[in-house]
C-alpha cells in the first residue's frame, strides 16, 4: 500500500436543513495515494453526499478535510485544480458537439490553444471517438456520452479523480474501455475514488473499499481481504448484502 495519504478525512458530519438524521455521521477515513478506492453503499447511505463534499460542492457542517496537503475550507481554488470530477448525471450540453463540450471543459480548467487541441484528440481517439466528435452530444448513445463525461473530468491531468456511479447503464462495450482506461491511468499514478452498485466491478477493479450505511463506514478494507474475512460469504456482493440487509432502498 502507499505510505501516505492524498485525501484526509476527519469526524466528517453532514447535516440537511429539515433532516430527522445525519447524512453523514463522523466519517473518518485516509485514502492513499495511487489507490482505487471504492466508497460503497445503497441508496441514501451518504456517498454521493460524501464526494460532493470531497470536490467542494456541498460545505460539511463539522469537521475535517485535507487533499494532497490542502485544506477543503482554505484552500478549496487550489484543491479544484488538482481534482477531477465525473458525475453520475452526465454532465454535457446536448446542443454541442463533442469537441465542443471538451474545448468548453478544458477552458475551465485554464486549457487553450493546441495543447488543449492535442489533448482533446489525444482522448478521443483513446476512447474511440474521432470519427464521431463532431456529431451533437444529444445524438450519442448513453456509452458514448459516459466516455465523453469521463474525458471531461481528465483533461487537466488531476491527480485525483473523482467518479460517481461511471458505468451505469451502458453497454459492455463501453464499460470495459472505461474500466481498463482507469486501470491504466491509476498505474500512472492517479488516484481514483469511485462509487458503484456494481459490486462485482468494485471487487474487480479497487485495491480497498469502504462500504457506507446510514452516514458511517460498516467496514473497510481490501475486497479480496474482506471475503476471505466472512467465509460464509462468496463474494464482495454476498458481503454488501448481509450488512446492509435486503431491503430495497429508493431514495438517492
Amino acid at each position: 500500500m502507499p505510505d501516505s495519504p492524498i485525501i484526509q478525512i476527519r469526524d466528517l458530519t453532514k447535516v440537511y436543513k429539515g433532516a430527522e438524521e445525519p447524512a453523514i455521521k463522523g466519517l473518518s477515513l485516509d485514502i492513499f495515494r495511487h489507490e482505487i478506492f471504492g466508497l460503497l453503499g445503497p441508496n441514501g447511505a451518504g456517498k454521493t453526499t460524501t464526494i460532493s463534499i470531497l470536490c467542494g460542492l456541498f460545505k460539511p457542517t463539522m469537521g475535517h478535510v485535507t487533499i494532497d496537503g490542502l485544506d477543503i475550507h482554505a484552500d478549496i481554488k487550489e484543491i479544484k485544480q488538482i481534482i477531477g470530477v465525473v458525475p453520475q448525471d452526465i454532465a454535457l450540453y446536448p446542443t454541442l458537439t463533442a469537441r465542443e463540450n471538451l474545448t468548453f471543459f478544458g477552458n475551465m480548467y485554464g486549457l487553450h490553444g493546441k495543447p488543449l487541441r492535442e489533448k482533446i484528440n489525444h482522448f478521443l481517439s483513446e476512447f474511440g471517438l474521432e470519427k464521431h466528435s463532431g456529431k451533437l452530444i444529444a445524438k450519442y448513445s448513453g456509452g458514448m456520452k459516459r466516455r465523453v463525461n469521463l474525458i471531461a473530468g481528465l483533461l487537466h491531468d488531476p491527480k485525483v479523480i473523482f467518479l460517481d456511479e461511471p458505468t451505469v447503464g451502458i453497454d459492455v462495450q463501453s464499460r470495459v474501455e472505461i474500466l481498463n482506461y482507469l486501470k491504466k491511468i491509476n498505474q500512472e499514478g492517479t488516484t481514483i475514488i469511485y462509487t458503484s452498485h456494481y459490486m462485482e466491478e468494485a471487487e474487480n477493479l479497487c485495491t480497498r473499499v469502504a462500504i457506507i450505511d446510514q452516514g458511517s463506514i460498516i467496514s473497510l478494507g481490501n475486497p479480496k481481504g474482506l471475503v476471505a474475512e466472512h467465509p460464509e460469504f462468496k463474494n464482495l456482493e454476498s458481503i454488501f448484502i448481509h450488512l446492509t440487509g435486503k431491503e430495497m432502498r429508493d431514495w438517492t
